[in-house]
Order: structure tokens, then C-alpha cells, then sequence
């Protein structure tokens, strides 16, 4: 099969097609044909430099965290899914392929195109798991960093479900987005603190950072200490002693309710350039200089 591979760390330009062996499924494992395959930041990182704790990937390496498309073949053991199915869920081997594997997965309903329902399962997990971690419920006042990012504005959704207000920073030219989801809107830079605390005159009960944009010290002042910070994105973290967020607890049932949800209306995620696999090094280049607006997805 077509797939894209790298065999050293670098940058995009290491990125390239190659002929692979097809993945085979195991015991819980579903193949699919890949219909769309989504960027994340982790395809990023582990291409382009060593990450402490975490062994380099077997070369010749196929990146990819999500994937949708349609069901070709079935593990032992796996139940309610069949061949031709429709599926999106967290690849087993990676996702920038015309074949890959998935044993926690959802099934994509009727009228939703992969290239939307595979903005999904990374982002979603993310949010949630920060949010629980958070504590976030109703009456809080949570401040979201990067709130019109892939992951901020689904934090930021799930966020008012649980009954909080909620804060969001974002770029001048994002403001509209981070109010369509349902936060009152602010931007970075001086005079955050100060702009912060007239939007919420008797404070933040929590903060998420998704921007990595060196917003923690001014997190801290709104907090008035680092309990209920965590970020996802800011290196700094363990040196300010805040909470740096990692490690997905993939769930199937949380995975099809946000699926569902985003086919009926009930959630929002911003799809980006959708562009070719064989594209996958300007894919790269592209979310890399943060000129993509929302997520970007390859299709075989």
C-alpha cells in the first residue's frame, strides 16, 4: 500500500511516499481504507526531533493519529462493526496511509464527511482530559488559552456544557471564532490580567493553556497560585510548577457521543486545508507556520 513515510528526524522535507506492507488486525483491531487522515502537533514532534521519554519511532515510520474511512477488515473479538462501515478513531499504525489500523473507534453517521468527523478524536480526548483534570463544573469561570484552536474550541464547548462561563484568548483575527463557541473573547499580549479580571470581576476558578504562547505567568497572577492550571503546550510548565497535561485515555463511548454530536450541530470543530497525501511534507510546513486556519487533513 501508499503510504508516507520518514526514515531519519527533520523537518517536513523528510516526509515522503513509499510502498508499505499492508497492516494486518489482531484481536480488537479493525482495518480501514483510509478516507481522510488528520495533522496534530504529535505527528510534528516526533518527526522532527528525539522527545525525552519516548523511544524513537521504527524506522521507516508512518505518522498519523486519526483516521476515517471504511471498514475492510476485522480483528477476533471485535463486535457491532462489519466491512463497509464507516469508522473515525485513534490509528494503531499511522493514519497517512491508504490502509491503517484502529481498536478504539466510532462509527461515522450518515451525511458527516470523514474529512470533519477525523477533527475529532484527538482534540475531544484532549479537552476532556483537561477538563477533568480541572475540575471544571458548574458555576466555575474557566479561562481557555488558544480558545479558537482545534482543541480550545472544543474545550471551550464542553466546558459550557458542564454549566461554566468561559473566557478565551485568541489572536485579533479569531475573535469571532472563540465568541461563535460560545466564550466572551479577549486577546493575548500586555494587558491581559487587566483585561481578564474586567471580564471577570471575581476571578477565574481555572485556566487551560493550549497556545503554549508564554501565558502562564499571567495565569498564575489571575489565579493567584498554580492550582487548576494546566497546559498542554507550554514547556515551561514544570519550571512554574503548573500542570503539563499528556498521555490520552482513548474511550470509544466518549469518542462516539462527540462524533455524534458534531454530526447533529451540538459541537463545532473547524476544518482547515484539506489537501493530498502525497502533500503531507507542505501539510507539515503549512500547520508548522500556523497560517492553517483550523485542521488540516489529507486524503488519500
Amino acid at each position: 500500500m501508499r503510504a508516507i513515510v520518514f526514515t531519519e528526524l527533520g523537518g517536513p522535507e523528510v516526509l515522503h511516499p513509499a510502498d508499505v506492507p499492508a497492516p494486518e488486525p489482531t484481536a480488537g483491531q479493525v482495518r480501514v481504507r483510509v478516507e481522510a487522515a488528520a495533522v496534530n502537533g504529535w505527528d510534528l514532534k516526533t518527526r522532527a526531533a528525539r522527545i525525552p521519554g519516548v523511544p524513537l519511532p521504527e524506522f521507516p515510520a508512518v505518522p498519523g493519529l486519526e483516521v476515517a474511512g471504511v471498514v475492510e477488515a476485522v480483528g477476533d473479538g471485535v463486535t457491532g462493526v462489519q466491512p463497509g462501515d464507516r469508522v473515525v478513531g485513534f490509528a494503531d499504525t499511522g493514519g497517512y496511509a491508504e490502509l491503517a489500523l484502529t481498536s478504539t473507534f466510532a462509527p461515522v453517521p450518515d451525511g458527516l464527511d470523514p474529512t470533519r468527523a477525523v477533527t475529532v478524536p484527538v482534540s475531544a480526548e484532549t479537552a476532556r482530559r483537561t477538563l477533568r483534570a480541572l475540575g471544571v463544573a458548574d458555576g466555575d469561570t474557566l479561562l481557555v488559552h488558544g480558545a479558537s484552536g482545534s482543541v480550545g474550541e472544543l474545550a471551550v464547548q464542553l466546558a459550557r456544557r458542564r454549566g461554566a462561563t468561559v473566557i478565551g484568548t485568541a489572536s485579533p483575527a479569531k475573535q469571532e471564532r472563540v465568541t461563535t463557541v460560545g466564550a466572551t473573547a479577549t486577546t493575548y499580549g500586555p494587558g491581559l490580567v487587566e483585561r481578564v479580571r474586567d471580564l471577570a470581576p471575581s476571578g477565574v476558578d481555572a485556566v487551560l493553556d493550549t497556545s503554549g504562547a508564554g501565558v502562564l505567568p499571567d495565569s498564575i497572577t489571575l489565579r493567584g497560585g498554580t492550582e487548576r492550571i494546566v497546559t498542554i503546550a507550554d514547556p515551561a510548565a514544570a519550571d512554574l510548577g503548573v500542570t503539563f497535561s499528556s498521555g490520552a485515555r482513548r474511550d470509544r463511548d466518549a469518542l462516539a457521543e462527540d462524533v455524534a454530536a458534531l454530526a447533529r450541530g451540538d459541537l463545532t470543530t473547524t476544518l482547515g486545508d484539506v489537501l493530498r497525501l502525497d502533500d503531507a511534507a507542505r501539510a507539515h510546513a503549512l500547520v508548522e507556520s500556523g497560517r492553517s486556519d483550523g485542521k488540516v487533513v489529507l486524503v488519500p
